[in-house]
């Protein structure tokens, strides 16, 4: 693949996507050429051209391809990277086929184990990998929530975790069930205060973990590796807490029974979750990479109809697209900070693909691509 190629490529699709669109600056260092700027302005990233098959996947201006060579290191990203993925849209990602084979396995597995290996597919990597990044006070994989854009991750973790015990109303001996524990965020700062927490997780490595933390600390708390909409209680909860597990349960009105059968009359249940306007609009790269499977950012107003036709009542809905955007910047840099160690231990494939993934999320957050947020329900007593 010729270096004028891909400046042809790029050329013609730059005149084209930006003729109703503010232009970006950025540049490409072809193989074996001199670099080329396309717009007016300095790049603001420069796109590096390592090897004959990242040039022959710019040249295709497919967005899967693209990144599948940014994994590989046949390209290199160099200075804003969020920037340069604020711009997915420049490369046009469609892959029907793809998206198809995203659902095909549920026919075969059914829904409950494709949600399993879909769930470990992400969640049972290495957890010392996952906290090289995640907030060092709580280890908390959602969103915190941001008195000011500097305020470091930690506080604005604990803030959230403050705003979901204030918004379930539980105290020392009640029941609480929480759906999905992650590496015990929740668990640990209930636990601490005298909750009883049950906490399900389909991660094989969640689940160690959690256990590991509740026995260390002598929290009352049990994790149940099991499927939510499997999982059965002889005893009613006072209240549920699931952070950021609703992609993760897209058939809503399944959820909302599981949620009534499990919730004692006059409890609450606090929720969080990432957004799109689409439901299962996610790119190639997410469903081939991240998270394989069904899984679905939240469709708010589709969320609601179902909600309006439960007992629940909502007590209020926040906008956290801001806090998430924040939230995952601030991981991405630490990602990056952490580069020499990551690489060391889990592969330079590993750190590329988390990277895209966090500086990709806190792109779509800041531009709207993304929406999140918070809410609770409470069932009338």
């Amino acid at each position: 693949m010729a270096a004028t190629d891909v400046v042809r490529a790029l050329d013609r699709r730059y005149r084209t996507y930006f003729e109703s669109r503010s232009p970006v600056s950025f540049a490409v260092k072809p193989l074996g050429a001199p670099e080329h700027t396309f717009g007016p302005a300095e790049p603001e990233f420069v796109i590096t051209v390592a090897d004959r098959l990242g040039a022959k996947a710019l040249a295709s201006l497919d967005q899967f391809q693209i990144a599948v060579a940014y994994l590989k290191g046949w390209l290199d990203i160099d200075g804003d990277v969020m920037a340069a993925l604020k711009m997915r849209k420049f490369f046009p990602d469609f892959h029907p086929v793809a998206w198809l084979g995203r659902f095909a396995p549920v026919l075969l597995r059914g829904h409950h184990e494709h949600d399993r290996r879909a769930i470990s597919a992400h969640y049972d990597e290495d957890s010392e990998f996952f906290l090289t990044f995640l907030d060092r006070r709580h280890r908390c994989y959602t969103q915190g929530v941001f008195a000011t854009d500097d305020e470091p991750l930690e506080d604005a973790m604990t803030r959230k975790m403050d705003i979901a015990l204030k918004a379930i109303g539980v105290g020392p001996g009640d029941r609480v069930l929480e759906v999905g524990g992650g590496w015990g965020a929740f668990v640990e700062y209930a636990g601490a205060r005298g909750v009883e927490v049950t906490t399900l997780t389909l991660s094989g490595e969640s689940e160690r973990y959690l256990r590991d933390l509740i026995g260390r600390e002598d929290l009352p708390a049990t994790v149940v590796r099991q499927h939510f909409l499997r999982y059965a209680s002889d005893r009613r909860y006072d209240a549920i807490v699931n952070m950021g597990v609703t992609e993760h349960l897209p058939d809503y009105k399944s959820t909302l029974c599981k949620y009534r059968e499990l919730l004692k009359p006059g409890g609450s249940i606090y929720l969080d979750a990432l957004a799109m306007r689409t439901k299962h609009s996610v790119s190639t790269f997410m469903s081939r990479y991240i998270y394989p499977g069904r899984q679905s950012p939240l469709l708010l107003h589709e969320y609601l109809r179902h909600v309006a036709r439960s007992p629940f009542e909502l007590v209020g809905v926040d906008d956290d697209r801001h806090n998430y955007h924040l939230t995952c910047k601030a991981w991405a840099q630490r990602l990056d900070d952490a580069r020499e160690e990551v690489v060391r231990r889990w592969g330079e494939s590993m750190y590329r693909r988390f990277r895209l993934f966090l500086w990709g999320s806190a792109a779509g957050f800041d531009s709207g691509l993304v929406q999140a947020y918070r809410w609770v329900l409470r069932l009338p007593a």
